[in-house]
Parts: structure tokens; C-alpha cells; sequence
């Protein structure tokens, strides 16, 4: 058993609070903090994607597809697709990244 808990976990080297998880070959897991006004900019990936929103309501830019995106909502991006997320609303943004890196 590993476990992990979400203050001890790695950073991502990135300009929000993204940590590693479980970091796997087949999958990885990263939580990311988005404080009011923050974003991720539109990015692609070579691995499918899942976000599931935790806390919070947010903006998911997928493709050409924007989105208003509230807490207990899962999203599935396949691999390639430009993504990125931007913090609208009050308080944090909470969403849990799932990286399937292989097939």
C-alpha cells in the first residue's frame, strides 16, 4: 500500500498548486488548486485525460468547446486535444487530473 496525502505531495512544476498523486507507467494522478482568477493554458497531451471537479466552478476550453463546469462532474479529453481550465468562480477550484498513459 502507498499512501499519500495531498499537503506532502510532490509539486508539479507548474504556476498553480498541481501535485502528484500516484505517479504510475499505466496512470498518474495530480490535484490542482486553482485559486479565483487562475488558469491553465490551452495545452495537448499525447495520453487521454479524465478531470473530475472536485470543488469549485470553472471554465474548460476544449478544442473549440467552452464550458462552464461545476463540482461532481467528470470529463473525459482524448489524447491531442488542446484543453486548458480557468478558475470563474469565488472560492478554489479543485480538480483531480487522471492521465492514462497507456492503452
Amino acid at each position: 500500500m502507498n499512501i499519500v496525502e495531498l499537503k506532502n505531495a510532490e509539486r508539479v512544476p507548474l504556476n498553480i498548486d498541481a501535485r502528484k498523486l500516484c505517479i504510475r507507467p499505466d496512470v498518474e494522478l495530480i490535484h490542482i488548486d486553482f485559486l479565483p482568477g487562475e488558469t491553465l493554458e490551452k495545452h495537448a497531451n499525447p495520453f487521454d485525460v479524465v478531470f473530475y471537479v472536485v470543488e469549485g466552478t470553472g471554465e474548460l476550453e476544449v478544442g473549440e468547446e467552452k464550458r462552464q463546469i461545476t463540482r461532481d462532474t467528470a470529463i473525459e479529453v482524448p489524447a491531442g486535444v488542446m484543453r486548458g481550465w480557468k478558475n470563474t468562480g469565488p472560492g478554489s477550484l479543485r480538480v483531480l487530473v487522471i492521465k492514462v498513459m497507456n492503452r
